[in-house]
């Protein structure tokens, strides 16, 4: 079973346009995860409960490619990273700071990218 925290979710342009103004006060985190993907699924899974213990004031979004496919294909054109899932971006100041895809996508990836940011 899939353990999903308070994950925003990232359906529309607005919506990015909100992580991206977030991002300039505090890292943002941008998953796209895939309800097909085993790989994927784990991610979600293994990241979810990181966050809850270990980072739970970070500001996280959520795009289900399925669901968001435009979306996600605007984050790819808008930040220059090919599309692939599952994927983490993290944002600082309106930028990619770090993202990674497929089994690149751990907790402790997640936790050296974010490391000296509070």
């Amino acid at each position: 079973m899939e353990h999903v925290p308070s994950w925003l979710p990232l359906r529309t342009p607005d919506d990015l346009d909100e992580a991206v103004q977030a991002s300039a006060d505090q890292p943002v985190m941008i998953i796209k995860h895939s309800r097909t993907c085993g790989t994927s699924a784990q991610a979600l899974d293994t990241l979810g409960e990181w966050l809850d213990a270990e980072r739970p004031g970070l500001r996280c979004y959520l795009v289900t490619v399925q669901a968001d496919r435009e979306a996600s294909t605007l984050i790819a054109a808008r930040f220059g990273v090919r599309h692939e899932s599952p994927q983490v971006l993290v944002l600082r100041g309106g930028q990619v700071a770090w993202h990674a895809s497929h089994f690149r996508v751990s907790p402790s990836a997640v936790a050296r990218a974010l490391a000296g940011w509070t």
